[in-house]
């Protein structure tokens, strides 16, 4: 079996498209397109139908393409089988994450990996927008926030720890907040996708209650992006509360001060997300594993983790602590989601934080 053709028929499945999975492989259109007829005339099958507007999978392509995936993923696994660890791995992959975390303590890190693997190529996208994996044809994507339901296979991580900041500038001006009464006389930066100003509020752990509430406080700004957020706060314009990891280079640099370490917010779930296959290729996880180690003393520790969970079980809107049973029980698999190309499909979904934007997701 030809496995450039199984690659690129894999591809073209995936997307739909084959001139997008033509510019993704470095290949001609026409290169794409023999590929594929070649290899349904070794099988003796159509796997594709074509027409002026649409690839969709027959009957036969759907069967063919799960086993496709699984062959080529145990391909690697086993060309790679007998290599030494100094070897590296190879090929390139392409994941997505939280602009402040790729920038803060994921690219600053990368030589390192590099370094073990030097015949490895890696594409990075950071953007605050939900990515589609399958039709943008991404390994993993890293997500911070609750997750919506779909096809893809969820692994959680931990729950990052949320920290609240402020700018020197701001505490001279407002003075430092230490209680929830303070934040009568105090501003906050609020984060919304939408851009709505409602729901504006601080966010804290009421002990007499055993759940997290919100306190209405007073916002002058409102921003969609991670950068703009964390931005927003060391120009002044107010108080904002976001995951420790993201925070921690403005704190080292003094930019932003840490305010009110008792009335922080919920830690928030962290997990990678990527198709659910039962072989993934030794780079796709090696990077993850890469990823969870050098995310992992951002998170909250045991105690801090089931005092969220136990939060979650009192507080409905709160989100769910990672399960303790494989990551690859995900959601009820639903294919219907890959050949859409009209709206959020259920890869982009998987992406998005259900409910809770005034926090940013990373």
């Amino acid at each position: 079996m030809n496995t450039d053709e199984l690659r690129i028929f894999s591809r073209v499945a995936e997307l739909a498209s084959f001139s997008r999975a033509a510019d993704q492989l470095g290949l001609t259109r026409a290169r794409t397109s023999v590929a594929v007829q070649q290899l349904e005339e070794r099988l003796g099958t159509r796997l594709l139908q074509r027409t002026t507007r649409s690839v969709r999978l027959t009957e036969d392509g759907e069967r063919f393409l799960e086993r496709c995936k699984d062959y080529l993923a145990e391909g690697e696994q086993l060309a790679g089988m007998f290599r030494s660890d100094a070897s590296g791995l190879t090929g390139r992959l392409r994941i997505d994450l939280p602009a402040t975390v790729a920038r803060d303590l994921v690219i600053p890190r990368l030589p390192e990996f590099l370094a073990l693997h030097p015949a490895l190529e890696i594409g990075i996208s950071t953007t605050d927008r939900r990515v589609d994996l399958v039709n943008e044809g991404f390994d993993c994507v890293l997500r911070v926030g609750v997750l919506g339901d779909s096809e893809l296979v969820a692994r959680p991580l931990g729950f990052m720890r949320m920290a609240n900041a402020a700018s020197p500038a701001y505490l001279q001006a407002h003075g430092t907040p230490r209680t929830l009464a303070d934040l009568a006389h105090h501003r906050i930066v609020h984060f919304a996708q939408t851009l709505s100003p409602n729901d504006a509020g601080w966010e804290y752990f009421d002990a007499v209650q055993g759940r997290y509430r919100m306190q209405p406080v007073r916002s002058l700004v409102t921003v969609n992006g991670t950068d703009a957020y964390n931005a927003a706060a060391v120009a002044g314009l107010g108080l904002i509360q976001a995951p420790v990891g993201g925070l921690q280079p403005c704190f080292d640099s003094g930019s932003l001060v840490q305010v009110m370490p008792g009335f922080a917010a919920r830690p928030m779930p962290v997990s990678l997300v990527y198709v659910n296959r039962r072989q993934l290729a030794p780079r796709v996880l090696a990077v993850m594993t890469w990823l969870t180690e050098l995310l992992a003393p951002y998170f909250a520790e045991g105690s801090d983790v089931a005092f969220t969970a136990a939060a979650a079980a009192r507080d409905p809107s709160a989100p769910s602590a990672p399960s303790a049973a494989p990551a690859d029980r995900a959601a009820s698999p639903s294919r219907s989601g890959r050949h859409g190309s009209q709206g959020a499909s259920p890869a982009a979904d998987a992406a998005a934080p259900r409910k809770r934007s005034r926090r940013p997701p990373s």
